[in-house]
């Protein structure tokens, strides 16, 4: 391997066919409790909404239920939409989290809704303008996780004076420039929107500060990986996920399905383009076709950490994926 990286993973917390939110949380805290003994770094969890078949509405319940399911592995938020919610609230909760299980909290941070624009408008109220306060809004969090804050008049209880990592999300060139500007580390949502991946980590190592939380650049990759004993049987298993993007593409979204020998039935050239396109960060294979694949990506991207979600339907399949990984990677 080109360059020894960490290994963490991202779950959605996915609705499976047959299955309902319960079990979804239940898969998400066997993968965390599987990867930890595997050696992962962390596991984040992700906030989205008004959507049926998605069950991490509320990452930091989550974040709380899967750190008291689980010993030592990092746990945090891949990301909690920032414009959603007061900074205040945010650091209290994730004050905490930290107080609850020490030094195993992430907070990582996203620009965007996790959602549609008339959900937003049920989050927000009349706040729509959100967005816009991004940059302030996140120096508002760390003032409030600072010891310099103890002479404010709104400070944080539990939360003051807590190391809780900040990380910026993004998935465009926007969030690299803020990422690189605050001297935070920044994560990439290389998973479905690869498009302006290189560039984003191009222009936040070249523009990053040094900051009192960090000393240089630290980029982290999420992509999919579905690994299985042969390439072929990984094929297979990555119909799940390619059926799932293909319900985001065409706005007919359904609970994760089982695989299928061919996507041929499933979609047309034109849909078929566009989520080859969402999913060009996408890694299948055995463990040699994957160390060949994942060689290549961390030499040219020089990433620091590679974060894997893997949409899979059967779970024993999937905790034989993040096992596969584990070994291609160490």
């Amino acid at each position: 391997m080109t360059k020894q990286v960490k290994l963490s993973a991202l779950d959605l917390s996915i609705v499976i066919q047959g299955g309902d939110a319960a079990t979804a949380i239940a898969r998400t805290v066997e993968v965390a409790q599987h990867i930890e003994q595997l050696g992962y770094t962390r596991i984040w969890l992700a906030e989205h909404h008004n959507m049926e078949y998605v069950a991490s509405s509320a990452p930091t319940v989550l974040i709380g239920h899967v750190a008291g399911k689980t010993s030592h592995i990092r746990v945090g938020s891949g990301g909690v939409m920032l414009p959603n919610h007061a900074p205040l609230a945010v650091a209290e909760q994730f004050g905490t989290l930290e107080t609850l299980y020490p030094g195993r909290i992430d907070l990582g941070l996203g620009r965007a809704p996790g959602t549609d624009q008339l959900t937003a408008m049920a989050l927000r109220r009349n706040n729509l303008n959100t967005a816009y306060n991004f940059p302030s809004d996140i120096r508002e969090l760390q003032l409030y996780f600072s010891d310099d804050n103890a002479g404010g008049r709104v400070r944080a209880f539990p939360g003051e004076g807590l190391d809780i990592p900040i990380w910026i999300l993004g998935s465009s060139t926007d969030s690299a420039y803020l990422a690189a500007e605050m001297g935070l580390p920044y994560a990439f949502a290389a998973h479905f929107a690869p498009a302006q991946f290189r560039a984003a980590i191009a222009l936040y190592r070249q523009h990053f500060k040094p900051s009192a939380w960090l000393e240089k650049p630290y980029v982290l990759a999420c992509v999919n990986v579905i690994a299985a004993d042969t390439d072929e049987e990984a094929h297979i298993l990555a119909t799940s996920m390619y059926r799932m993007f293909l319900g985001i593409v065409t706005n007919t979204r359904q609970p994760l399905a089982p695989p299928v020998p061919s996507m041929e039935p499933y979609w047309s050239p034109e849909v078929e383009a566009a989520v080859k396109q969402m999913t060009a960060c996408t890694f299948i294979g055995n463990h040699e076709t994957l160390a060949a694949q994942l060689s290549r990506f961390i030499g040219e991207t020089g990433i620091d950490e590679l974060m894997t979600t893997s949409n899979i339907y059967d779970q024993g399949a999937r905790l034989k994926s993040y096992r596969i990984l584990k070994e291609v990677l160490s």
